[in-house]
């Protein structure tokens, strides 16, 4: 459901364009369809399957941005001065992609393993120096630094799954974070200064104590942290828990283990994330106002994002209703913590069949290499 564009300019500047699937064009407010989108609030994804948001006549055809077809989109245009946002513009657009590009394919070309094509060389060269930019601000703002591994699962004709690995977080996810983070914290600090009603994505400071005891933890696992003051305030907390972060980020690839367990570490010792109308900023990002705007087909925060954008730039759509906002945010984040505990499970079951397989090919007798992620009694 997402596009980009970039061109380079002289002296470090580079004009990105954002361009997101226009989900609100085809899915009008108060219709059947947008009803039981909000119902859902999220697509839930599991091993092989996903139980989509929207229909899958919008989700995988009207509102996907396909090569070669011209389609419905809303676009971002940062002009960028090195990481520093020096304007934005906001409109609905038509576009036509050249080529989808999976992240595989663009690791490739980025290792030299791989050539890039015409017309769009240049545009991904520009878009990759300016993610590089905007990754080496976030990282010195203190942002926090967690690569999670996703598994993948690989299915034969049967169902059955055949193969487990690790999906890590490479160069070519990374340009697409970082692009996406700044489109989204454009257009809620649009929202945010014109007053118009939408759901941001709210990440509060961590607890001084959490921090606290996130730092005693991993000093008696041997990872170094930075020093503590001795009256934490939540703004030291939320500098801290970024700082802390790096350590283990360097830790992990310095000893190449403790990845997932470390990790979950610092993700307990924060806040979770929610939707709400009111902005408190996003702690983890160090972002001071942020929404969700990037995935309008399968968050429904996100077209609410849109409709609120587009009321305030002359899009044809109505602003969202204050009022209704405070119970649609603890809808939203509900259904999302759902979809969350739902995948996880689908994951663990998905594990266990694979278990059973490899147990039943190579015997009892195996030994695997295992790592600790926590204690329960």
């Amino acid at each position: 459901d997402d596009a980009i564009s970039a061109e380079a300019g002289g002296e470090g500047r580079t004009r990105v364009w954002l361009h997101i699937a226009d989900v609100a064009a085809h899915v009008p407010e108060g219709s059947l369809v947008d009803r039981e989108a909000r119902r859902r609030a999220t697509s839930v994804y599991a091993p092989g399957a996903v139980e989509p948001m929207l229909p899958h006549a919008l989700s995988s055809d009207a509102c996907s941005l396909m090569p070669g077809a011209d389609r419905s989109a809303v676009t971002v245009e940062l002009e960028l001065h090195g990481a520093l946002v020096a304007r934005a513009a906001f409109y609905r657009s038509l576009i036509r992609s050249d080529e989808r590009l999976d992240y595989g394919r663009v690791d490739r070309i980025f290792a030299g393993r791989e050539s890039a094509a015409e017309p769009w060389r240049a545009s991904l060269r520009a878009a990759r120096e300016a993610a590089a930019e905007l990754q080496r601000k976030r990282e010195q703002s203190g942002a926090l630094v967690v690569d999670s591994e996703e598994p993948e699962f690989s299915f034969d004709e049967h169902g059955n799954v055949t193969d487990i690995y690790g999906r890590v977080q490479t160069e070519s996810h990374r340009l697409i974070e970082h692009l996406m983070i700044a489109a989204n914290e454009a257009v809620a600090g649009l929202l945010a200064q014109l007053g118009v009603p939408c759901l941001y994505r709210v990440h509060e400071r961590p607890e001084p104590e959490r921090i606290e005891r996130l730092a005693d933890q991993l000093a008696s696992l041997e990872v170094p942290t930075p020093p503590l003051p001795e009256n934490m305030s939540s703004t030291q907390a939320a500098e801290l828990v970024g700082a802390i972060s790096k350590r283990v980020d360097e830790h992990v690839r310095r000893t190449g283990r403790g990845r997932i367990a470390l990790s979950s570490l610092v993700l307990r010792s924060l806040k979770q994330a929610y939707y709400s109308p009111t902005n408190l900023g996003h702690a983890g990002l160090h972002s001071a106002t942020y929404c969700h705007f990037t995935s309008p087909i399968r968050r429904y925060p996100d077209l609410v994002c849109h409709r609120a954008l587009l009321s305030a730039v002359g899009g044809r759509e109505r602003e969202p209703r204050a009022g209704e906002l405070v119970e649609l945010g603890a809808w939203t984040s509900a259904r999302e913590r759902e979809a969350v505990i739902i995948e996880r499970d689908s994951d663990d079951i998905a594990r266990c069949f694979a278990l059973e397989h490899v147990l039943y090919e190579g015997g009892f007798e195996q030994v695997f290499a295992g790592e600790i992620t926590g204690l329960i009694p």
